[in-house]
């Protein structure tokens, strides 16, 4: 089992950056994938951005370019670089960890002005 705290969230006008983190409750080194998702109002959730414990990534394609997920082994905590940020944005961003089972953090917004 793992918990997942999201930060790093909030406002910024368009074209900006931010970058979000999110800190494991233990060693991230062997846990399968690490992962971005968002959920924007009246709408499903959906992947953002994937990194596997070998460091393979995937990203959606209305990311691609714009953000980069990296991940830090040794202090347990995967990051989530969005730069050129657009309205269309705008969600709450999860973390979750796949390992067997998959485990979410809480979330924490992202807002983007025009």
């Amino acid at each position: 089992q793992v918990q997942v705290v999201e930060s790093g969230g909030g406002l910024v006008q368009a074209g900006g950056s931010l970058r979000l983190s999110c800190a494991a409750s233990r060693s991230i080194f062997n846990i399968n994938a690490m992962g971005w998702y968002r959920q924007a109002p009246g709408r499903q959730r959906e992947l953002v951005a994937t990194i596997t414990s070998g460091g393979s990534t995937n990203y959606a394609d209305s990311v691609k370019g714009r953000f980069t997920i990296s991940r830090d082994n040794a202090k347990n905590t995967v990051y989530l670089q969005m730069n050129s940020l657009k309205p269309e944005d705008t969600a709450v961003y999860y973390c979750a960890a796949d390992n067997r089972l998959r485990y979410w953090g809480q979330g924490t917004q992202v807002t983007v002005s025009s």
